[in-house]
């Protein structure tokens, strides 16, 4: 697939139509596997933001009082339209973000699932009753809706992260405007007639492909209670400073290490380093930005690690099912790269396997899988998310010495150790300053049902995608309090 279908959608969704942007203007959104347009999509502006965010405000108030079972219902619908358009939506979505055409359809599957657990999450947002020390009075808790969010969403999962707000939100009552990024928003704007198709009233979500500049009205606009953003460190400290106390969910970068302990399974482990470093690209906030092995097992794993990818990893067309690396999405992504390894080769790292930019593709943001070894905490491999398809390896001298590596980084979201040994585990469990802990198997490991966000004092943001941690997040929790005595 070279070509869009012939449905595709262009124009912005809001509060329930499909439209052009009062702006006039369009954007070219161009395919990172062809280096072709393959759609011209409208531009936002104020007056497409100031009217969904009034129809929001209004359809919200009408959705919060249907109640949780009939919002369920709906939320059911909307995975069920979804599983329908599965391999089209798969299609589109990999035409415009790059990504193997088999990871883009666990992608979609996903969402689909989301819609589908997240219905069923908000049936089991409980209260609970509290005791009072005033015995003529009985107090309670319960579950709100905050009211109408904006939602920034990320280029590496379109339509995934689209629903991993969106789920969730709709299933508690809020409404929601979504600003995906005007490079890949073509799998989120088809997935509305997937809305549309399930019933979702009018207003209740909006999706307004935009810049930055459009993301900060977004965010500053007096009609939104709340921001759900995924992204860049960089860019969510931009937002909260912009959002003020305007209450908010933030999922920002990882630079999160894996940790190849003495006593590790080392093909287990080199294994799942390489996949976790080359999935999506690379572009993944849990990917294997670190790898940090302690030296007595050193070379076993390199070799280890060698193997696996020169046999395994295939760099290539992403709608070719032998391959499992596609391009990167954007030239940001590759010069960033590009820019990593040039000081690597200066400090002298070596560089074992790949290294730079493929030829012989249509677009030059094909970058062939990379190993470096020897690399030292202080520089780019180690300090930046490089956000690419790289394995930079770290030695350890000991497991306090691989502790103090990894909890160097003033990010914290996800992290992996390898180990035999329980009491080790459970020591990694607690001491690495991450907000997940993953032992005997990928860094970019995760489950639909699992809270995932950074850890505190970290810069990696606050608040859970994931499960019922997202609805706790969406809602607010109230109190009632009532005189029962004469």
């Amino acid at each position: 697939m070279t070509t869009l279908p012939a449905a595709t959608r262009t124009q912005l969704f809001l509060a329930g139509d499909f439209v052009d942007g009062s702006t006039g203007e369009q954007t070219d959104v161009v395919s990172p596997v062809t280096g072709q347009i393959i759609a011209s999509i409208a531009v936002p502006g104020q007056a497409d933001l100031d009217k969904a965010v009034e129809k929001a405000r209004v359809a919200q108030k009408a959705w919060r009082k249907l109640g949780v079972f009939e919002r369920a219902k709906v939320c059911h619908r909307i995975g069920d339209a979804i599983e329908r358009r599965v391999d089209e939506l798969a299609r589109l979505q990999t035409l415009e973000q790059g990504k193997p055409v088999a990871e883009s359809i666990a992608d979609i599957k996903e969402a689909a699932q989301l819609f589908h657990l997240h219905a069923e999450d908000a049936l089991r947002l409980y209260g609970e009753t509290l005791p009072s020390s005033d015995v003529d009075k009985r107090m309670f808790t319960y579950r709100a809706p905050v009211g109408t969010w904006g939602i920034i969403t990320p280029w590496n999962f379109p339509l995934l992260m689209f629903t991993e707000f969106v789920a969730p939100g709709l299933a508690t009552g809020n409404a929601c405007i979504v600003k995906p990024p005007s490079n890949t928003p073509l799998a989120v704007l088809a997935a509305m007639d997937c809305l549309l198709e399930a019933g979702v009233p009018d207003g209740l979500v909006s999706v307004l492909p935009g810049d930055g500049a459009f993301g900060s009205q977004l965010v500053s606009h007096p009609g939104i209670d709340a921001i759900g953003f995924i992204g860049s460190s960089a860019t969510g400290a931009k937002i909260v400073q912009t959002a003020g106390l305007k209450r908010s969910l933030m999922e920002c970068s990882g630079n999160g290490p894996i940790v190849v302990l003495e006593d590790a399974n080392i093909e287990r482990a080199a294994k799942a380093a390489v996949d976790s470093a080359f999935y999506c690209g690379g572009q993944v906030c849990c990917a294997t930005e670190r790898l940090i092995v302690h030296h007595r097992v050193h070379d076993a794993f390199v070799e280890s690690a060698l193997a696996y990818a020169s046999s395994h990893v295939v760099l290539g067309n992403p709608f070719d099912a032998s391959v499992n690396l596609g391009p990167l999405n954007n030239e940001g992504v590759a010069a960033k790269m590009d820019r990593h390894l040039d000081e690597a080769r200066r400090l002298g790292f070596d560089v074992l396997l790949g290294g730079g930019r493929s030829a012989g593709h249509p677009t030059d943001l094909y970058y062939d899988f990379t190993i470096v070894d020897g690399v030292s905490e202080a520089s780019l491999l180690s300090q930046e998310e490089s956000f690419g398809p790289v394995l930079p390896i770290l030695t350890a001298q000991d497991d306090d010495d691989a502790l103090r590596i990894a909890n160097a980084d003033r990010l914290g979201l996800q992290s992996a150790v390898f180990t035999e040994s329980l009491s080790k585990a459970y020591r990694f469990i607690e001491e690495l300053e991450t907000g997940q802990v993953i032992v005997n198997d990928s860094n970019g490991w995760w489950d639909i049902n699992m809270p995932f966000g950074g850890a505190g004092g970290k810069g990696t943001g606050w608040g859970r995608i994931g499960g019922m941690y997202t609805l706790h997040d969406m809602t607010d929790l109230r109190t009632g309090a009532i005189h029962v005595g004469s």
